[in-house]
C-alpha cells in the first residue's frame, strides 16, 4: 500500500496551461470583487450552494450523533468542497484542485459572518431554530470571543484563497518549464 501511495505521489500533475490560468483567475478575481462588494458579503452564486450544503449537513452528520449533527452544517459545508478538491488532487488536475480549494476557503468567510452573528442573532436562520455558532461557542465557553474567532476564521480563508491562486501559478510556471524541455529534448534528442 505504501509503495503505491509512493508511486502515486510522484505522478505528475497534468499541465496548466496559460488560458485555464487566465480563466481560473479571472473567475478568482470576480468572486473577491463581489466578497468587497457585496453589502451582507453573500455571493448568491457560491453562497447560495454552501447553504444548501450546510443545511444537508445537520441531518446527515446528525445520523451519527446530535453534536456532530450541530456541528455538521458547518463540516457539510466544508465537507464537499474538500471531496471534490480531493478527487481532483488524486487525478492530479491542478486548475480543479485550485478553484474547489479556492470554493472551499471561500466557505470561510461564510462560516466567519455566521461566527460573528453569535451573540447579536441577526442573521435570518433558515427554519428559524437555533443558531449553530451561539450554542457552539456557549459550549466552548468562548461566547464573548464570537467577533475576534470569526476574524481569525476570515483571515485564514483570505489566506486559503490567495494561497490556492498562488500555488495554481506556480503549477503554470512548472508545466511552463515542463513545455520548454519538452521541445529542447525534441530539437535536441542527444540531450
Amino acid at each position: 500500500m505504501f509503495e503505491r501511495l509512493r508511486e502515486w505521489s510522484q505522478e505528475p500533475w497534468r499541465l496548466v496551461l496559460s488560458w485555464y490560468l487566465a480563466l481560473a483567475s479571472g473567475g478568482f478575481v470576480w468572486i473577491m470583487y463581489l466578497l468587497n462588494t457585496a453589502d451582507s458579503g453573500w455571493v448568491r452564486i457560491v453562497d447560495d450552494a454552501n447553504l444548501v450544503f450546510h443545511e444537508a449537513g445537520h441531518p446527515i452528520f446528525g445520523l451519527l450523533g446530535s453534536t456532530l449533527g450541530l456541528y455538521g452544517g458547518t463540516l457539510g459545508q466544508l465537507a464537499i468542497p474538500a471531496g471534490i478538491a480531493g478527487a481532483f488532487w488524486v487525478r492530479r488536475e491542478a486548475v480543479g484542485f485550485a478553484v474547489t480549494g479556492f470554493w472551499f476557503f471561500e466557505n470561510f468567510l461564510n462560516i466567519a459572518r455566521y461566527m460573528a452573528d453569535a451573540r447579536a442573532q441577526v442573521l435570518p436562520l433558515v427554519g428559524g431554530g437555533e443558531h449553530d455558532w451561539t450554542t457552539i461557542f456557549m459550549r466552548w465557553g468562548v461566547l464573548s470571543s464570537d467577533t475576534a474567532i470569526a476574524s481569525l476564521v476570515a483571515g485564514l480563508g483570505w489566506l486559503g484563497m490567495m494561497g490556492v491562486w498562488g500555488w495554481l501559478g506556480w503549477r503554470w510556471l512548472a508545466s511552463r518549464h515542463h513545455r520548454w524541455d519538452t521541445l529542447d529534448t525534441i530539437d535536441h534528442p542527444s540531450r
